[in-house]
């Protein structure tokens, strides 16, 4: 069986460019991207453009409309987010078979760990974000959830076999046990969903000349705000308190933080560990995914992904995160 992007060559990605009515100088480049393609294509006389390929059969041409919505939304109340070029009032589009978009090209550099004066200032890019985020929801992009992210995540592994006969008891046991205290927690834990970027590591919040930018909203889905909070704190807890303070004063200027959704962390930190493997696992027959991460089929990986889950069935009992 060929893999999704097996048709999808330099020239139909020209191709594609330029049926939009852009003029290209042949130059292509790829970018670091596994679950779409996304290439650098130069255009004569102008910046190089952004091309984003969809993974076939992914995302509903809805739910991507409602992506492009998200971003164009942010832009217009001047949140500094990457959003799609438009065609005659149209974002999305098709050739050879493949769904795309083109994006302006905007470089920049992942905040600095632990940088306080960074962490204010993203603080309020994402509490202008979540401003936003919280005025209406999604209809058609799903929400972050413990069956979801969890149970489906761990239904996937089992279901292909990818833990290795030796370990397989050992993952199965601990991932089990912490879905039961996630099911527990989530229960527990009182929190309003709203739209967020969903997948908000510091390297999809961009510095450049002074000002930080948002990119990449295709994991936007609805979700606890914290979602967007926890990957930005880093380091020792006394840290990653300091770090919190700064995150959520810069946030709170522009929307309130509901403080009740910190014993969450440990949690989606919990989720977003199985939900990798199994995005692995899911896409282990595209030949990059071998290629890109080929420990995963190893002893050793699944080994040192037991001990992680140990180590957040431990933090889920440690005391959760507080603002003084």
């Amino acid at each position: 069986m060929s893999h999704p992007f097996s048709t999808l060559t330099p020239d139909l990605v020209l191709d594609a460019v330029e049926s939009l009515g852009y003029l290209s100088d042949a130059r292509v480049l790829a970018l670091n991207s596994y679950e779409n393609r996304v290439y650098q294509v130069g255009i004569e006389g102008e910046t190089p453009l952004i091309a984003k390929f969809y993974r076939p059969d992914r995302w509903s041409d809805v739910a991507i409309h409602e992506e492009h919505a998200f971003s164009l939304e942010l832009a217009e109340h001047e949140v500094p987010v990457v959003a799609p070029l438009a065609r005659d009032g149209e974002t999305l589009f098709e050739h050879g078979g493949f769904r795309f978009a083109l994006f302006p090209r905007r470089g920049g550099r992942a905040p600095e760990p632990g940088n306080l004066e960074q962490l204010y200032r993203l603080g309020q890019l994402l509490g202008r974000m979540h401003a936003i985020g919280a005025s209406r929801p999604f209809a058609h992009r799903e929400t972050l959830t413990v069956d979801n992210f969890g149970h489906a995540a761990l239904a996937s592994l089992l279901d292909g076999g990818f833990v290795p006969k030796s370990l397989l008891p050992a993952y199965e046991s601990v991932a089990r046990d912490l879905l039961t205290r996630l099911d527990e927690l989530f229960a527990r834990v009182r929190y309003t969903a709203i739209r967020l970027h969903g997948d908000c590591h510091p390297g999809n919040l961009l510095h450049r000349d002074d000002a930080f930018h948002v990119v990449d909203l295709d994991d936007c889905r609805m979700g606890p705000a914290v979602q967007d909070l926890w990957m930005m704190l880093a380091g020792e807890r006394h840290e990653r308190l300091a770090q919190l303070a700064e995150l959520v004063d810069g946030y709170q200027e522009f929307h309130d933080f509901a403080a009740r959704e910190l014993p969450l962390i440990e949690g989606l930190r919990a989720l977003r560990l199985m939900h990798h493997s199994a995005w692995i696992a899911r896409r282990w027959d595209d030949p990059a995914f071998p290629l890109a991460f080929p420990w995963f089929a190893g002893e050793r990986y699944w080994g040192d992904q037991i001990l992680a889950l140990r180590e957040q069935m431990a933090a889920l009992d440690e005391e959760p995160l507080r603002l003084f």
